[in-house]
């Protein structure tokens, strides 16, 4: 079952959410090649989590597309491995990131932590979501 909620800043939150990790509405830059082409697709994340994100493109890429992805987080440069996960025809896809470096991981969870917590002083609720840092 799904419930609404209604956060103080007014955005209608799902209770129900079927992804481990929340995704924050964080605009990252990234570049994206679809495995084997040489050809950069450079966008912004609408959001992104630990396991993934959602870019707005208007000319998007079929589900199960193989991705070598480059997230740049203020000044790290990550490398991520993922692949298309929905595709919403004329507005964006859904990336899951399928491998990175524990270090990349890392770099990534402390990048969201600190976002959340600048938005969030008081936010008691981990960025990442749980302990466990596997997307499975």
């Amino acid at each position: 079952m799904t419930v609404a909620h209604v956060f103080q800043d007014g955005v209608i939150n799902m209770l129900y959410e079927r992804r481990r990790f929340r995704r924050l509405p964080i605009a990252v830059q990234t570049e994206s090649r679809v495995r084997g082409s040489q050809t950069p697709i450079r966008v912004e994340t609408a959001d992104i989590s630990l396991c993934g994100c959602y870019v707005e493109m208007a000319l998007t890429l079929e589900v199960g597309v193989p991705l070598d992805i480059v997230l740049w987080l203020v000044y790290e440069k990550l490398l991520v491995d993922g692949r298309v996960a929905t595709c919403h025809l004329q507005s964006g896809n859904g990336i899951e990131f399928t491998g990175m470096s524990s270090d990349a991981q890392q770099g990534l969870r402390r990048f969201l932590e600190s976002a959340f917590f600048e938005d969030n002083p008081a936010g008691s609720q981990r960025a990442g979501g749980e302990d466990d840092d596997t997307c499975d």
